[in-house]
């Protein structure tokens, strides 16, 4: 059985001393209930040095929020996967949708990423996802079966739970709205069926989690699908009891 994973990304929310704050109040509120399930929060990269500090020698692991796919060079601006590990990171997210619809990155800066990040030893959550007008074309499939393939099509991953691909449409961030269980089950279960036919033996090991205005009133429903193991959560993460309700659900 995989073990659940939920993530917290704060995205461009509090100053140092707030993320701090936040993060003592997560490990005051989830106690031993991450050693059922794998929790990482990803603050803003100025507040991951303050984060390190108060989640080491916790289950919190540390994650970034976007990462740069050189090791080192004349790139004003980016941050890379060894600035991100020295900053106390295991973990980083890639291709989180206002990223790809924001910032325009594409499917091949994505896989970049992830290449950078399994050679500096970094984990990654793979974001992909479909905007409401691709899925009301009915090109739902297409776009996260593309996405997926560009991510994971010759891959050299040696430790499958060091990549979490999680699905999270477009139309979903940030907007209160969710897909329903079915919904989500039904892309889920398609990503299980695409990352088999990529990695194999592997897939099978591959953590596939939901993420679009994830909260403790929708978790329960959407645990109980056989295919979502898990979930990247966004404005609930910035509220520690909701976040810990969130990881106690899982932890189920």
């Amino acid at each position: 059985m995989r073990k659940r994973f939920i993530a917290g990304n704060w995205k461009m929310n509090m100053l140092q001393g707030e993320a701090g704050e936040l993060a003592r109040s997560m490990v005051q509120s989830i106690g031993d209930i991450a050693e059922r399930v794998d929790v990482m929060i990803a603050p803003p990269y100025t507040s991951l040095g303050a984060v390190a500090e108060v989640v080491r020698d916790t289950k919190i692991m540390l994650g970034a929020q976007n990462v740069f796919w050189e090791d080192k060079g004349a790139f004003t601006g980016e941050i890379s996967p060894g600035m991100i590990a020295d900053s106390g990171c295991g973990w980083a997210i890639v291709g989180h949708s206002e990223r790809r619809f924001i910032l325009g990155e594409t499917d091949e800066m994505v896989r970049k990423k992830i290449d950078a990040c399994l050679r500096n030893g970094l984990k990654v959550v793979v974001c992909v996802g479909e905007t409401l007008e691709q899925r009301e074309s009915g090109e739902t499939i297409e776009v996260v079966k593309r996405q997926t393939d560009s991510a994971l099509s010759g891959l050299d991953l040696k430790d499958p739970s060091g990549l979490v691909i999680a699905y999270e449409p477009v139309w979903a961030i940030g907007t209160g709205k969710h897909a329903t269980p079915d919904q989500a089950e039904s892309v889920h279960g398609t990503l299980r069926e695409i990352t088999g036919n990529i990695l194999s033996d592997l897939a099978g090991r591959i953590r596939i989690v939901y993420g679009g205005s994830v909260n403790e009133g929708n978790i329960k429903v959407l645990l109980a699908e056989e295919n979502i193991d898990g979930a990247l959560v966004g404005g609930a993460s910035l509220k520690s009891d909701s976040m810990a309700e969130i990881i106690r659900t899982a932890g189920d």
